[in-house]
């Protein structure tokens, strides 16, 4: 079991031009991390190619497993067009991912943000079409090169875990599994237990975050709250600060048999670097306790 760290983890320290991705590298490195997902924002490689060969090297010479590209795709669209144009794009992405030497993409299939209308189950099955012909076309364009595409429980439409499963069952791909997030199936009020348990199967990656949690009827004032798609009140955590079961979660992935990749996201308020120290250290010990 390999713990490392998402490039989205210190997407401050990015942005701010604090770190750069090679920076960011060396920095899991010297920090505890064994492996890096890297997630687009603060910086961009597929129009880079000679920072991308950079990236590969870096790893590479740190001893540090380049274990997952996470990217955003919209495959609701409103014209074939459209549609050709979004496959295109990702497929883009696919070509990337093979020159940094990496077997794991994860795309998603809707818009992140969506208006509640259309985090509806209703509004999910008239555009599941969509969705699976996007990831169809896109799982079996990567598996030329053996990569391993998924969709992640993420975006409010595909988050729950019968949405996800509905998603990998209708593709029916052996290269198309799921990136599964402990933690955002409380973005749809799920029980993460339960929604861990399900998709558990399927599972090619595991994202380990944690979240603060408070009723829709007590806004717990200030801070970076967001709201799930019933109301209540959550907020990033440091992994093991927050209030999700991570110790149960921890033995329902170890009693899975699961053994691959686990990847400390962070989205919280403290500062990045040394919150995702400390996650990265507190995954370590739970996975020994559990």
């Amino acid at each position: 079991m390999k713990v490392g760290l998402s490039t989205y983890s210190l997407l401050p320290a990015l942005k701010a031009g604090e770190m750069s991705v090679l920076d960011v590298v060396e920095w899991i490195a010297e920090n505890g991390g064994e492996h890096m997902e890297i997630v687009p924002y603060g910086f961009t490689l597929v129009d880079q190619p000679e920072l991308a060969d950079a990236v590969r090297e870096k790893a590479k010479i740190a001893g540090i497993e380049l274990s997952n590209y996470s990217m955003p795709a919209n495959f609701v669209q409103g014209s074939e067009e459209a549609f050709q144009a979004e496959v295109s794009r990702v497929k883009e992405h696919v070509d990337l991912v093979n020159r940094l030497g990496m077997k794991h993409l994860r795309h998603d299939v809707t818009a992140f943000t969506l208006p509640p209308e259309s985090m509806t189950i209703q509004w999910f099955e008239e555009n599941l079409r969509s969705m699976v012909r996007g990831s169809l076309l896109i799982a079996d364009y990567a598996a030329a090169y053996g990569i391993t595409t998924t969709i992640e429980n993420h975006g409010f439409s595909v988050q729950a875990s019968d949405r996800v499963l509905r998603v990998l069952q209708e593709v029916n791909r052996p290269n198309f599994r799921t990136t599964l997030d402990v933690g955002n199936f409380l973005c749809v009020d799920e029980n993460p237990l339960v929604g861990v348990s399900r998709n558990l199967p399927y599972a090619s990656l595991l994202h380990i975050k944690d979240f603060y949690i408070r009723p829709s009827d007590e806004f717990p004032g200030g801070g970076d709250w967001f709201r799930s798609a019933h109301g209540t009140y959550l907020r990033g955590a440091i992994v093991g600060h927050g209030d999700l079961d991570l110790r149960r979660i921890f033995r329902l992935i170890k009693k899975s048999g699961y053994d691959g990749f686990l990847t400390v996201e962070f989205e919280g308020m403290e500062e990045c670097r040394m919150a995702s120290r400390i996650a990265m250290d507190n995954v370590k010990r739970l996975w020994q306790e559990t």
